[in-house]
């Protein structure tokens, strides 16, 4: 960083650390839930071995002394219950994912408590290195300032890195995936023209007996 006539220049390294410093990995959603009957979800897809950690609760700006109660169901992309609760106006749940694909949150009001307006829910839901307690590592290993922020970015660099590599291994699946049903397509097709041919060369043979037989040629 250097400063020329008053104004403060910044390095692009410097940028670059300083955008990667204010990221947001953490996701806010809203979410309104029908009154009655209808069940609204929320699905990420994370790989294996990320911590994950998310707060809901029910927003209710008429009647804040009595908000309305909803259930909520955390499964894995194998169907495990991760979190369940029913009749709740907020809660918590955190795990470690075990494995890859599409992680389900689903939120609805119980048909035994049926309301008259449909709820607000918010939802803040971390992922990863977002979801680490940065105060208990700073209390813990007694860093602060530069340090601490030196040592987030160290895990963010480290969470893009693994996400890419993710993509990568994501991206070869696919192309392995892509070019193995191409392979198969073309060997179906060859098959549909042999059995094509087989069948003309044989309509030709029996028309061609069956003119002779008719003595018709």
């Amino acid at each position: 960083m250097s400063i020329r006539g008053g104004m403060i220049a910044f390095s692009p390294i410097l940028a670059t650390v300083l955008f990667l410093l204010t990221v947001n990995h953490g996701e806010a959603i809203w979410l309104t839930i029908p009154p009655t009957g209808g069940t609204k979800c929320v699905s990420e897809e994370i790989q294996s071995n990320v911590v994950v950690l998310a707060d809901y609760y029910v927003v209710d700006e008429q009647n804040p002394e009595h908000t309305p109660a909803i259930s909520t169901k955390v499964t894995s992309p194998y169907g495990n219950n991760l979190h369940h609760q029913d009749n709740v106006t907020h809660g918590q749940f955190a795990f470690t994912t075990q494995e890859t694909g599409n992680y389900l949150a689903c939120f609805w009001v119980d048909s035994a408590h049926p309301q008259a307006n449909p709820l607000t829910l918010g939802i803040d839901w971390k992922i990863g290195i977002a979801a680490k307690d940065w105060d208990s590592v700073a209390k813990k290993e007694k860093i602060e300032g530069v340090e601490l922020q030196l040592r987030r970015l160290d895990g963010l660099v480290q969470s893009i890195r693994e996400n890419i590599n993710y993509i990568k291994d994501r991206e070869a699946e696919m192309r392995e995936v892509s070019e193995t049903t191409n392979s198969r397509v073309a060997w179906f097709s060859i098959m549909s023209l042999g059995v094509c041919l087989s069948v003309a060369g044989a309509q030709i043979w029996y028309l061609k007996r069956y003119f002779h037989k008719k003595k018709l040629i």
